[in-house]
């Protein structure tokens, strides 16, 4: 490519993000190439055009010229309009980001951790890598429609190879009259040998557990048959439908509904009732009852389908392989970037987010604000001056913040793990106490999937289990440290049953709690995303990307469809879908637009 053509492509880029408007006016620098394109190009969306007046009154002159090479170096330049700041870089903002910048919008994400993640991020040990939170990766499969990390990773070029895990859990159940040494049930990624082996613990109920799980594959086979785009967008919805009208029917036809209610029509045995809630807690936190059947299929037939898949060097390689990509499209990330307001210009129902400031007084301005931060944090610290909107008070009815986690890393001698462990294992002693603070146990142990991730002779064991941020507060420094390690000393005795040895096993121990997450991840008391407050209308309650605010958008699993890395990617795809049309990068039928997302926002404040 010559030099000419290289400026060229630059400056055009610029334009697009909106820096360079005054410039085309002026005539300053655009070379002769670069006005032929200008002259068949239309730039102007409805955003972009409401903001032009406020950037030429902030730009009094013309800043030096700007060349971004394939990758960004260096601060993000605060002259520049940017089509989005995403406040937050955990997978929800990250896939966000990737999306963006893969269709040529100029993204700034600010993240206040060193690193990119959150939960999916990584940390290092004494020689371990530490994935921060779940080892369990959905959606990184290569077949369909709904291995989204797959494609949030291709579309920036990246790839990452992955290690098949031959199971998705290791369920350790409550002894019972038909299980006297407890229910011992192992996931299988082959769908049925899992049918199989959960058949032969409950041979009575072999016809229902069939019909159920098939009904989940229903939900399944239509979502992976669509693209998966911005629900709130109606030129979408209505190009999906006429591609494969049968699909949408069918998930139209499971939005209200509830996990428990299709497990109830066809099951009778309690005990495996309650397997079917443990399955749903194990990642939504509440019971069947409370869990969308839209998101269980999602969940119950990926494992199969694409299966569990770990990538190699950690759970934080995904986070990295995006922040890299985005960086290599041309937008931005900065770290340590501590937000502590969003912008915002007008009142009423003319407020709009035009920017962030940082808590070090610097200020971003963008066409658009995503924040990848929980509700909670975003309308009641980002947006504390002004009144809560009213779809967020309703929202705040119908949803309630979930427990946070303990955590405990631990690096553990080999030989204490029995001969064919599995991966991944959740314990639950009493099914009355299930949701009880520390009642079920999560341990996942990634390096027999990657030994790469601990030192030879040794495993990364990942101990993980619900706690209320309040069981932490009004202590001294000394005390939490205490209440820490007699938790950790309290949870490892119990899993002594399964894996003898383990507390003697130990060579390093870090015990995390409700208040670590909170620190590190930035969330509402460290929570895990948002539950219903009440028995939900399946998924037709939960807010989507949109906000009351014009120009502000959330991301993540306080949005559709929720938690879970793969949902909250899903999330991303979503979010930036919706942007990217608001901004006239995607095409939309604006006709429809408003009247199609009034009925939609009236159905959910009222679900």
């Amino acid at each position: 490519m010559s030099t000419g053509s290289m400026f060229c492509n630059a400056q055009l880029q610029k334009l697009q993000t909106g820096a360079f408007h005054i410039h085309i006016r002026q005539g300053s620098f655009l070379t002769p190439s670069c006005q032929r394109v200008l002259s068949v190009r239309k730039l102007k969306s409805p955003l972009r055009r409401r903001h032009e007046a406020a950037v030429r009154a902030r730009v009094t002159e013309a800043p030096q010229q700007k060349m971004h090479s394939a990758k960004t170096t260096g601060e993000p330049d605060p002259n520049v309009l940017y089509d989005a700041i995403i406040v937050g870089g955990g997978m929800g903002g990250l896939t966000t980001a990737s999306q963006m910048a893969s269709k040529g919008a100029h993204v700034l994400l600010l993240e206040k951790y060193i690193i990119p993640g959150g939960s999916a991020g990584v940390f290092e040990r004494e020689g371990y890598k530490f994935d921060v939170g779940s080892s369990m990766m959905f959606g990184m499969g290569h077949q369909g429609t709904t291995n989204l990390i797959t494609k949030a990773l291709q579309a920036v070029g990246k790839e990452l190879e992955t290690i098949p895990d031959p199971t998705q859990i290791h369920y350790h159940l409550p002894k019972s009259a038909a299980h006297p040494e407890g229910l011992d049930v192992k996931v299988w990624r082959d769908y049925e040998q899992f049918l199989q082996e959960l058949s032969n613990r409950f041979p009575k109920e072999r016809k229902g557990i069939r019909k159920f799980y098939d009904e989940c594959w229903r939900v399944f086979n239509s979502l992976n048959s669509l693209e998966l785009k911005s629900l709130e967008e109606p030129r979408y919805l209505l190009g999906q439908f006429v591609k494969q009208p049968i699909a949408c029917l069918t998930l139209a036809s499971f939005l209200a509904t509830n996990t428990g209610d299709v497990a109830r029509k066809h099951i009778q045995d309690p005990e495996l009732l309650s397997f079917i809630d443990i399955e749903c807690y194990c990642w939504s936190t509440v019971l069947a009852g409370l869990t969308p059947m839209m998101n269980a299929g999602m969940v119950f037939c990926d494992r199969h389908y694409g299966g569990i898949n770990y990538p190699k060097g950690g759970v934080g390689r995904i986070a990295q392989a995006l922040a890299d990509g985005i960086e290599e499209q041309g937008s931005s990330i900065m770290y340590k970037a501590n937000v502590r307001r969003i912008l915002t210009e007008g009142e009423g129902n003319q407020l709009k987010a035009v920017g962030v400031q940082l808590l070090d007084g610097r200020i971003f301005k963008g066409l658009t604000v995503i924040s990848n931060a929980t509700r909670w944090d975003t309308f009641e610290y980002m947006m504390e001056q002004q009144a809560l909107p009213r779809s967020e008070q309703l929202f705040r009815q119908r949803y309630k913040k979930s427990p946070s986690f303990i955590s405990i890393h631990m690096g553990v001698k080999a030989d204490v793990l029995p001969k064919g462990t599995e991966c991944h294992h959740i314990i639950v002693e009493d099914w009355g106490k299930m949701q009880d603070p520390l009642g079920t146990l999560f341990v996942s142990v990634p390096s027999l999937l990657d030994p790469s991730v601990c030192p030879e002779g040794t495993h990364g064991f990942h101990i993980f289990t619900p706690d209320w941020a309040d069981n932490w507060k009004g202590m001294s420094s000394q005390e939490y440290e205490q209440k820490k390690e007699q938790v950790a000393d309290g949870l490892v005795q119990r899993l002594e049953t399964l894996f003898p040895g383990l507390q003697a096993a130990t060579i390093f121990r870090e015990v995390g709690s409700p208040r670590t997450h909170r620190k590190f991840l930035n969330r509402a008391d460290g929570s895990y995303g948002p539950i219903p407050a009440r028995r939900p209308l399946g998924m037709l309650g939960m807010p989507f990307n949109r906000t009351a605010v014009k120009g502000l958008y959330c991301v993540g699993d306080s949005t559709f469809p929720g938690q879970g890395v793969n949902a909250v990617v899903f999330s991303g795809f979503g979010c930036a879908h919706r942007v990217l049309c608001d901004l006239g990068k995607q095409p939309t039928i604006p006709v429809l637009d408003p009247a199609y997302n009034s009925l939609l926002g009236a159905v959910r404040d009222r679900a």
